[in-house]
């Protein structure tokens, strides 16, 4: 006997006037099975929930044996029930004991039931039970029947998801949202950070499933999808996505997805069975989840987010929440969560009350990893699977010092990082106290230091740190977190802004340095099979002189009767270089032709990066005002080991032989020619490694503020003579562990590291 297309609906009713009832979660199942059973005309309904261990445990049955409750388990893939928690599909069988996976359990006195029906109870794409219906007769459930199941299973997945069903101990309830979770990642932009989860784009929870008017329901539905589509057509109409590249491709794929015939028309069906629009959206988001967390093939696993971003985008359209969170009230203590996001979206964020940033698929290369280094904020990233695991406000604790991620973490994990935390603190307050106290070794050295930064809004970082100024202002940020072109007055008012929050404090602008991993959403990307070997920095200036031109001519009239230090990333070769200065040439004359006042001085510098200019030295060094140690990119160059790549990253230590030869010839060569130096990578920012570069000779470094204390703190504990001495015998030996050496060093001689 078939269902009739109302029976869900009225399935649907008595459920949730069950689940409202103030009984235990036990009781509620108990009786939940028996109107199933009786609303499908069937003689057995049974739900097996899954355990942590991937087992699953026969619950709850009207028709079985109701000794077998909590007695019979299923291993992993066993049986008829684990088959469908595998493939997290329905299962319809005229009989069952026919069918290959059939597992027998005498407990359960199912000998006499011949045909067979079951569905995953799906939550987030993940199983979390089975949902099953048999007969003593042999049939073929039909599509209505297969259909009222797999909706009477979404009930269940939220008295599962809840929590509450803990009469057997060890449940994998919540769809991996219970329970305390770690989870490994890589660090962005270090600290640590105790708080509450924010998820950038919140989470619609669909809490009324019942549709009054189905008619009213599948309009509403129709309209949503629409907007949707209306949405994605008018950003892709943006002038500036007309040549975006990939990220036009993003887009072009988000309009298939959202005009695919196949999506919408399961989505229409689930709306026919009796479902609101949000419950039916969730519903074919959720078999979609489980059919594609399920494939091997890693293109069809990405797709997976595309889906995902559509369906969620949908949810908050029906809802008519189409803002981020960073419209909304936040918790004082917020962690942000998100998949990805842009570096103009975090800076929409309140400062006041952000701890940290936790992302799933951002790298340390990343815009906005690079935004949230210039905010000093705590942030990770390749945290595979936070969205799904975390529930705006559950407590987070986000150590990314190390790479990690607490979602719920009990007690003890708190008060450990909260001891932690409070011990950052306290040194935090000795560094405070060096403030003002000039970094000058103990035998009278002075050592110049400096920060790095590339927004306006971190500029307070020079007052805070107590830095002599900005050694590198990284001006392509501006321009990463723009829609559009910064034009020339937009540009000129910017570095005007941060010429005059420096005072007298010097400043080094380096041009613009895009192009490779750097892309700008309105500057077609080249598609290079290793971007940051290509056309990027001063070998695209060069060939778009327009660009240099600008940003040169707004430098001018920001630094009108002040110092100008410009600094060119990427000098391959010294007639880069001398072309580079000739455009700069040029503009001042410009500037001399209008009669605007220009620079009282301008110094040009190079950045030394690419190791081919380590042997044209002797010509470059002369031409130059000054030049500055891009260590970042010179070391992965001189390892062929890409920065970005966590396989290969940390495989060469900084600390090497070569490393400090290289280093070390570059000082000589500097002081041969009388051209100051500095050092502007990661580098100098680790207290052990910029002791090394003080004894190599380096006397200024430039650094992320935060960094400021701990290497000033260094440094005031620190004989630079000494230091010299032993560093140019370690250079000289055989010595292999070089770190070593030089902690054993400083352990030895009270260097505080």
């Amino acid at each position: 006997m078939a269902v009739s297309l109302g029976a869900p609906r009225v399935l649907l009713r008595r459920l949730r006037e069950i689940m409202a009832k103030p009984e235990s979660a036990q009781a509620r199942l108990d009786r939940i099975v028996v109107q199933i059973a009786a609303n499908m005309v069937a003689e057995v309904c049974s739900v097996y929930v899954s355990r942590r261990d991937g087992s699953l445990e026969l619950f709850a049955t009207e028709g079985l044996n109701p000794e077998a409750v909590h007695k019979t388990h299923l291993k992993r893939g066993e049986g008829l029930v684990g088959l469908i928690v595998e493939q997290a599909e329905p299962l319809n069988l005229p009989e069952a004991q026919d069918h290959p996976a059939f597992s027998y359990r005498p407990e359960t006195g199912e000998e006499i039931y011949h045909s067979f029906l079951g569905v995953p109870i799906l939550r987030g794409g993940h199983a979390l039970g089975v949902l099953t219906v048999q007969n003593q007769a042999q049939r073929h459930y039909s599509e209505e029947e297969v259909e009222a199941l797999q909706t009477t299973a979404m009930v269940l997945a939220e008295l599962i998801a809840s929590g509450e069903l803990t009469v057997a101990g060890d449940l994998g309830g919540r769809a991996s949202r219970d329970g305390t979770r770690r989870i490994a990642c890589e660090s962005l932009s270090e600290g640590l950070a105790l708080g509450h989860a924010v998820l950038h784009e919140p989470r619609v929870v669909v809490t009324k499933l019942i549709a009054e008017d189905t008619g009213r329901e599948r309009v509403r539905l129709g309209e949503s999808i629409e907007q949707l589509r209306t949405t994605i057509d008018d950003m892709l109409a943006r002038v500036d996505m007309a040549r975006a590249g990939e990220h036009r491709d993003v887009l072009e794929a988000y309009r298939m997805f959202a005009h695919d015939r196949g999506w919408i028309r399961r989505m229409e069906e689930a709306v026919s069975t009796g479902l609101t629009a949000e419950a039916a959206v969730e519903r074919v988001q959720n078999d979609t989840r489980a059919r594609m967390l399920r494939q091997t093939d890693p293109f069809l696993r990405e797709r997976l987010h595309d889906i995902d971003d559509l369906s969620n985008r949908l949810l908050r359209l029906l809802a008519g929440r189409t803002m981020t969170a960073a419209q909304e009230d936040l918790p004082e203590d917020a962690i942000l969560i998100a998949r990805t996001m842009g570096p103009a979206e975090l800076l929409d964020y309140d400062r006041q009350r952000l701890r940290g940033l936790v992302l799933e698929e951002s790298g340390s290369a990343s815009h906005v990893a690079i935004v949230a280094r210039a905010l000093d904020l705590a942030a990770v990233g390749q945290a595979t699977g936070i969205v799904e695991r975390v529930d705006t406000g559950d407590a987070v604790v986000l150590d990314a010092e190390v790479g990690e991620v607490y979602v719920r973490p009990t007690p003890d994990v708190v008060d450990a990082y909260a001891d932690k935390v409070r011990f950052r603190a306290k040194r935090q307050e000795q560094y405070d106290k060096l403030h003002d106290t000039p970094a000058v070794t103990t035998d009278g050295v002075e050592i110049e230091m400096q920060i790095n930064s590339g927004l306006l809004v971190d500029l307070p970082h020079l007052e805070e740190s107590g830095a002599s100024g900005i050694g590198l202002f990284r001006t392509e940020l501006q321009f990463m977190i723009s829609s559009t072109f910064p034009r020339l007055d937009q540009q000129t008012e910017t570095y005007r802004a941060i010429l005059d929050a420096a005072g007298e404090r010097p400043v080094v602008f380096r041009s613009l340095d895009i192009g490779g991993d750097k892309v700008l959403p309105y500057i077609r990307r080249t598609q290079e099979e290793n971007p940051a070997l290509g056309w990027r920095a001063i070998r695209m200036a060069l060939d778009r002189p327009g660009l240099l031109r600008t940003q040169v001519r707004a430098l001018m009239r920001a630094a009108a009767g002040r110092e100008l230090r410009l600094m060119l990333p990427m000098v391959s070769e010294v007639s880069e270089y001398d072309a580079a200065r000739d455009v700069i040439d040029k503009e001042r004359a410009h500037l001399r032709q209008h009669g605007r006042e220009e620079p009282e001085r301008i110094l040009i510098g190079a950045m030394i990066e690419v190791p081919a200019l380590l042997w044209q030295l002797d010509r470059l060094l002369p031409r130059v005002d000054f030049v500055s140690v891009g260590s970042n990119d010179l070391l992965q160059f001189l390892f062929a080991a890409d920065r970005s790549n966590r396989r290969v990253a940390d495989r060469f230590d900084v600390l090497s032989r070569p490393v400090l030869r290289v280093l070390r010839d570059i000082v000589v060569a500097a002081g041969r020619a009388n051209t100051p130096l500095t050092l502007c990578g990661e580098m100098a920012g680790r207290p052990l490694e910029a002791m090394a570069l003080i004894g190599l000779g380096f006397r200024c470094i430039s650094m992320a503020p935060a960094s400021i204390g701990p290497v000033k703190a260094m440094i005031l504990s620190l004989d630079a003579a000494k230091l010299t001495e032993k560093v140019e015998g370690l250079l000289e030996a055989d010595e292999a562990d070089i770190r070593g050496a030089l902690t054993s060093y400083a352990e030895a001689t009270g260097v505080q590291l």
